[in-house]
């Protein structure tokens, strides 16, 4: 019972910390090229876990594991982090979050493709209808909203659920939080190399937030907030406490509309509650 409570409550914390994501990124992205955004968060995190793999005395991963770690280190240290900054240069992070709600199911969907398992016909058909709630809202929105934005942000749910994806299934063979340390180990040089090279003219008159929020990023969502989640998974079961991500649109949106003052318009918290209605039923069905 106890093991079990931690789980829940590891959990919890990590999706909280995931929750502040987009609003940090997008205070981030006013003051800084997305390029090297998506690279210094890297690099920070990457020098952070590669000391908690000395610290621990972490054994190397074998060769038959580095293909998973590469497509984990595209998904969620390369691919999410840069396609959520760009969109984040079109559109507003509250808006961004309704695609968050398809998180989850992006992440299944590919666990049944990487698994292999056949899933019912009611997986698919709450996986379509949650897509089209998305597609449909995306495209009804006013000249406010912008199609590119849109395209990056499918694009970065689609990288992160194959990352979370493959590191759930390399997960049970490493670890979960050395599966998110390896792979920001094994990107340091590239990332460290495009931070150079997109290195800003210059970083005086950066306000505090944009700061702060390159801190947060870099620190806790690509680094502490998997530590917890994992944590959570692996003490409260991945079925149960997985179901805590659900939460993270709506706590990623009030965060935006406290933070940011963004608006959020009725019809995007009415798609939003759809959308994980959806996802609890495709997760109940994969």
């Amino acid at each position: 019972m106890n093991s079990s409570f931690s789980g829940w409550g590891s959990g919890l914390l990590g999706v909280l910390i995931f929750s502040g994501s987009l609003p940090a990124t997008r205070v981030a992205v006013s003051g800084l090229d997305p390029l090297f955004l998506t690279s210094a968060r890297a690099v920070i995190a990457a020098l952070l876990a590669l000391s908690l793999l000395a610290f621990f005395k972490e054994k190397l991963p074998s060769r038959k594991n580095l293909f998973s770690l590469v497509v984990v280190a595209i998904g969620v240290v390369i691919g999410f982090p840069l396609l959520t900054a760009l969109a984040l240069q079109h559109i507003t992070a509250a808006h961004s979050i309704v695609f968050i709600g398809l998180l989850p199911l992006s992440t299944a969907t590919f666990g049944v493709l990487r698994g292999g398992k056949r899933s019912t016909a009611l997986f698919w058909v709450f996986s379509l209808l949650g897509s089209t709630a998305v597609v449909g809202f995306a495209l009804s929105q006013s000249a406010d909203a912008s199609l590119l934005g849109d395209l990056f942000m499918v694009s970065a749910i689609l990288a992160c659920g194959l990352g979370y994806a493959e590191g759930a299934q390399l997960s049970r063979k490493l670890g979960g939080w050395q599966v998110i340390s390896w792979a920001l180990v094994l990107s340091l040089p590239l990332m460290a190399a495009f931070a150079i090279l997109t290195w800003p003219p210059t970083i005086k008159g950066l306000s505090l937030p944009v700061w702060l929020s390159l801190g947060y990023v870099s620190v806790f969502s690509m680094l502490v907030g998997f530590i917890f989640w994992y944590r959570g998974l692996a003490l409260g079961g991945t079925a149960g406490v997985g179901q805590l991500q659900l939460l993270q649109p709506f706590l990623s949106l009030a965060l935006a509309s406290l933070l940011l003052a963004e608006p959020l318009a009725p019809s995007m918290i009415i798609v939003t509650f759809f959308v994980v209605i959806c996802v609890g039923g495709a997760k109940r069905f994969a």
